[in-house]
């Protein structure tokens, strides 16, 4: 995280862009210009510099956003929920999917069955994702109408439930209102299902992989020499074998939506971070993109950390 804090640090120092004059306009006189260049600390050595960018960002400070003129951090409070939304919607699609998927594929090695999974990784690998997005728009919203269009919201919704979470699924659940969830709901199904699709790709990928290795092993052949049930196998002795494993790839997987949704939300007119920072690097706002670097890799961080700490749950080991 450290590391992170210091790149970003770097980037926003390097960067062909005077945060001055994107402050004060390139009219302003030369006493304003230095006024606001000392108010910066941009005077200040590049260490001491540093130093209090550390302190700010500690506090949650991240600056102003040129584009909102609001503080990052309420930005990245506002806009972080919709990219957890939908990041999360996708993962829980990959995994439910993907791993069931890649046992039975691994179990019916060269089977149709294998083929079909194997085929499904690589369009998934293989495809891009924007071009799935743009397809899925024009046949299942614009040609047979069963999903909603663009945005979290039909714009009749919007407004109408009081953010509590920030995700509108959960808080339109927490209002009783079914009508403003079903709405969003028929909003989230395409792009989750879209980045779910990636995720199952992965993770079917791996999680075959993982179980043809356990599958060879010498403890499978004894259990099934013992007389012990194909699924007692599976489930009982290998599965439980590749539970560590599984955890760092769908961590990876999760954290990847996270910080790497931006085309979905492109296309889809997803207000969360990713178009957040997509915006405001188009219009040279250096706060609002390294913020939101920078709570990206946060997230990031915390999400490998959690992972370790399953390990102790899952590996008895790990204890």
């Amino acid at each position: 995280m450290l590391g992170l804090l210091f790149v970003t640090f770097l980037i926003g120092r390097v960067m062909p862009i005077d945060p001055v004059l994107a402050i004060v306009g390139e009219r302003a006189s030369p006493e304003v210009y230095n006024r606001v260049y000392q108010e910066l600390g941009l005077d200040r050595p590049l260490l001491v510099q540093f130093w209090l960018y550390l302190l700010d960002v500690v506090r949650g400070d991240f600056g102003t956003s040129l584009l909102t003129a609001r503080p990052v951090s309420e930005d990245i409070a506002r806009v972080f929920p919709a990219t957890l939304e939908l990041a999360t919607l996708g993962t829980l699609m990959g995994v439910l999917l993907g791993v069931p998927l890649g046992v039975l594929a691994a179990v019916r090695r060269g089977s149709w069955i294998d083929q079909i999974a194997r085929v499904v990784a690589l369009v998934g690998y293989s495809m891009p994702i924007f071009w799935l997005g743009l397809m899925g728009l024009l046949i299942f919203y614009g040609l047979l109408g069963w999903v909603g269009g663009p945005g979290r919201l039909s714009i009749f919704y919007d407004g109408m439930i009081e953010p509590v979470t920030g995700m509108i699924l959960i808080d339109s659940a927490l209002a009783g209102d079914g009508t403003v969830f079903r709405d969003a709901l028929s909003h989230i199904v395409l792009p989750a299902s879209l980045l779910g699709y990636y995720s199952l790709a992965y993770i079917s990928r791996m999680t075959r992989s993982f179980m043809l290795e356990q599958m060879s092993a010498e403890y499978v052949t004894t259990a099934r020499v013992k007389g012990l049930s194909e699924r007692a196998v599976i489930w009982g002795h290998a599965f439980r074998n590749i539970r560590v494993q599984l955890i760092t790839v769908i961590a990876l997987s999760y954290a990847g939506l996270l910080e790497g949704s931006v085309l979905t939300e492109i296309i889809f007119s997803w207000p969360g971070i990713g178009s957040y920072i997509t915006n405001a690097l188009l219009s040279a706002d250096m706060s609002a993109v390294l913020g939101g670097t920078v709570v990206v890799g946060l997230a990031f961080v915390l999400l490998n950390v959690f992972s370790d700490l399953l390990y102790k749950v899952f590996d008895p080991r790990a204890k």
